[in-house]
């Protein structure tokens, strides 16, 4: 028995776990395309069926998905380390089956608030238990990389989803027939999460061991509320990183709201806006093949101060912008600067967080990283109403340019270079 238990040890590293590796960044692919339902025509819905020109009101979607994603972002990562991966990950899927539904035949817009709740739970508990369970698989270094293919899966299927549901809109109308897709994605992710995943808390034992054994990552039991304030406010890395993300979304929540608006305001058709809707996305998902191993080579830092100064740039131009050349030109940009930052983030989360509290600050992190979904609709659609939709966005730029100036004077590198 002494002779074999060693084999049975579980393995860490990108080739070693390919197949289960494999099987997560399909999965999250599905989890993103859930997102993709909504970033062309939700608006669209908002305005031409239900009416609605407050801005802050037609925004609401975006606010209801961003709280109930936050917050459980936050439980998923603590559920994910107390219960195991696997069933979070399940549990997920199961509460995505009344999305397309409700978006599909929701009588009024509340309706439409209620299914953006259960998408937000969901996305909360399958995206974060995606990321958490490949950083599992892949110790510490290939986490750029692996954080790379997670982020490249779930957002170009976000952008696949948008142009897909803006092309079967254009023809069939805006409901019930582009949200039958969100059926087909439930059934494929509930399946393959339910019938082939494998648990990986056996992987953070065996990692806690080795680091033990090598005398790396010395154990420290925190409480969740240590963990907390570690990943919000007093360690200078994680909370650098915890800000950016933060300001990351709030950013993407005014684009995945008013940039579709805006597009319309200027004369495109719900085709042009939904090859918009996934040229920024796409551009996000595509990169981050690049820019996660990147991070792994190059360094933290410096991918997070510039991504964010170049999503601040892609902002400004799509905000001076009135034409299809312009508005992808912007989103270009967006997407580069988002590509940047996304997945060296969370790559850098791993490189500071202990192994045995590692998902718990995931879940802080991504807790706050997806608030800024909400305040970003909040603050843009107040500020539009009051002083109009180019005070908003121009705003968003300023804040997005001024997150980069944090990291610059406050975070140090994570990245242990081999000597």
């Amino acid at each position: 028995m002494k002779a074999i238990a060693p084999a049975l040890a579980p393995k860490l590293g990108l080739k070693e776990n390919w197949y289960q590796f494999t099987l997560l960044v399909i999965i999250n692919a599905f989890v993103g395309a859930m997102i993709g339902l909504e970033r062309t025509i939700l608006p669209q819905i908002a305005e031409k069926e239900f009416g609605m020109v407050v801005k802050t009101a037609v925004l609401s979607f975006i606010v209801v998905f961003g709280f109930t994603k936050a917050f459980t972002n936050y439980f998923a990562g603590r559920w994910a380390d107390q219960l195991g991966r696997k069933k979070i990950l399940v549990l997920g899927w199961f509460i995505a089956i009344p999305v397309p539904f409700l978006l599909m035949w929701a009588p009024s817009w509340p309706w439409v608030l209620v299914a953006n709740a259960f998408l937000g739970v969901s996305q909360g508990l399958t995206w974060s238990t995606t990321v958490i369970m490949k950083i599992d698989l892949v110790g510490s270094e290939r986490r750029g990389l692996a954080m790379g293919f997670n982020e490249f899966a779930g957002y170009f299927a976000v952008a696949v989803s948008a142009l897909l549901t803006g092309y079967v809109a254009s023809r069939y109308g805006l409901r019930p027939q582009p949200f039958y897709l969100g059926i087909v994605y439930v059934v494929i992710g509930l399946l393959m999460s339910l019938l082939l995943v494998r648990e990986t808390k056996g992987h953070v034992a065996h990692e806690v061991k080795l680091n033990s054994q090598n005398g790396n990552h010395p154990a420290e039991a925190l409480t969740q509320k240590e963990i907390f304030l570690r990943t919000t406010l007093s360690d200078k890395n994680l909370s650098s990183v915890t800000q950016a993300g933060f300001v990351n979304n709030l950013n993407d929540g005014m684009a995945w709201g008013l940039f579709p608006i805006v597009f319309a305001a200027h004369g495109l058709g719900l085709k042009e806006i939904g090859w918009l809707a996934a040229i920024y996305p796409a551009t996000w998902g595509l990169s981050q093949l690049w820019t996660g191993h990147l991070s792994d080579s190059l360094g933290r830092k410096n991918l997070i101060v510039w991504g964010m100064w170049i999503q601040s740039i892609g902002i400004i131009v799509t905000m001076l912008s009135n034409k299809f050349p312009g508005f992808a030109l912007g989103g270009v940009l967006l997407g580069v600067g988002t590509a940047m930052v996304y997945p060296t983030l969370l790559a850098a989360i791993g490189d500071v967080a202990h192994p045995s509290w590692r998902a718990s600050s995931v879940g802080v992190y991504r807790f706050w990283r997806d608030s800024g979904y909400a305040i970003g609709a909040i603050i843009s659609g107040v500020v539009a109403d009051v002083f109009g939709i180019s005070a908003a966005i121009g705003l968003v730029a300023s804040i997005t340019f001024l997150s980069g100036v944090v990291v610059s004077m406050r975070m140090t590198e994570t990245l242990k270079k081999k000597v």
